[in-house]
């Protein structure tokens, strides 16, 4: 246990209060580690130091459209609560579209001189990228930046990373996911996400459709969405990292909007040549009683708690999940 922790929990805030975001706030409530005492959404925000119950705040989201009503209702809300809080680090459990938000939410943190450890679930190559190229800016701002820190990106790049050792040269890196959604309303940045990645649908097509187009759309698909070459970050943070081009990673997926139950179950694969010359392929599956919030959101506290040791080495600036290792947050 690194010493913050060991003399208290740290204080953590979650942007964002969507499906992710509440369970995020799920996920903290059983931890000792870490404590949520901050929570915003577009329509307002939620600063209590004593830490916020989860039970109350999701009710109150669901009922009444934002935590604001047990705090403070703003149209500059996450402005509004980094400025107010008293916050050691933040997950950004934010939309990802469009492609620039995300990077302009961190800009937002560095103008307003904030310091301390942000950790993202981004999705997309051309979005991590944008925060790959403010390195700098953030290194200097005293803020330490994990991004790409979810399912996929994140846990099964790390475990790519990892299984790519074996050999001396990486062939090709597989990711397939399986997602459950009982109710895709509970998740509408992430669906219009994946229908951003459907072929003929572009990020700003799927960040403009009606909830009723949506809904159109997936029923005459029957619920599913077949989705294959994606653009996911992996790429770019395995290639980082030395494993492989990015050209050799490929990742899709099927996403089941009308049932909890995974369609297929969630793999890396990883296949290379030992300095044997043998050809042999790594397979890494997650069970498929895991949600993907609990697959995201896990990730993401675990290498939050990691940038805190970063911080505290006054290790500023940007990391991928493929460069650092989580820690498990008790």
């Amino acid at each position: 246990m690194n010493k913050i922790n060991s003399i208290k929990p740290l204080r953590v805030g979650v942007l964002g209060f969507g499906g992710l975001g509440q369970a995020a706030a799920r996920v903290l409530a059983v931890k000792k580690e870490m404590i949520q005492v901050a929570a915003a959404d577009a329509a307002g925000y939620l600063y209590q130091p004593e830490g916020i119950d989860p039970d109350l705040a999701i009710r109150t989201y669901q009922q009444k459209g934002s935590v604001g009503h047990l705090g403070e209702l703003s149209q500059n809300s996450i402005k509004d609560l980094i400025e107010r809080a008293d916050v050691d680090g933040y997950f950004l459990a934010l939309p990802n579209l469009p492609n620039t938000f995300m990077s302009e939410v961190v800009e937002l943190f560095r103008e307003l001189g904030w310091q301390g450890v942000l950790v993202d679930a981004l999705k997309r190559t051309s979005a991590l990228e944008m925060m790959l190229q403010k390195q700098e800016q953030l290194q200097g701002a005293g803020i330490t930046y994990l991004t790409g820190c979810g399912a996929t990106p994140g846990l099964l790049t790390a475990v790519a990373n990892i299984a790519a050792q074996s050999y001396s040269e990486v062939h090709q890196v597989a990711i397939t996911f399986g997602v459950g959604i009982a109710n895709w309303e509970a998740y509408r940045a992430t669906i219009r996400e994946d229908i951003g990645h459907l072929p003929g649908y572009s990020v700003e097509e799927a960040q403009a459709m009606t909830d009723a187009q949506v809904e159109a759309l997936l029923e005459s698909r029957q619920g599913l969405l077949s989705l294959e070459n994606m653009e996911h970050a992996d790429d770019i943070m395995l290639e980082r990292a030395g494993v492989c081009s990015r050209t050799q990673v490929k990742v899709g997926g099927v996403v089941d909007t009308r049932n909890a139950q995974k369609p297929i179950s969630t793999n890396v694969k990883v296949t290379g040549r030992t300095f044997e010359g043998k050809i042999s392929t790594h397979t890494f599956t997650l069970g498929d009683e895991t949600s993907m919030a609990a697959n995201v959101c896990g990730p993401a506290f675990g290498y939050l708690k990691t940038g805190f040791s970063l911080h505290q080495r006054q290790l500023y600036g940007v990391y991928t999940a493929a460069e650092v290792m989580p820690q498990f947050v008790r």
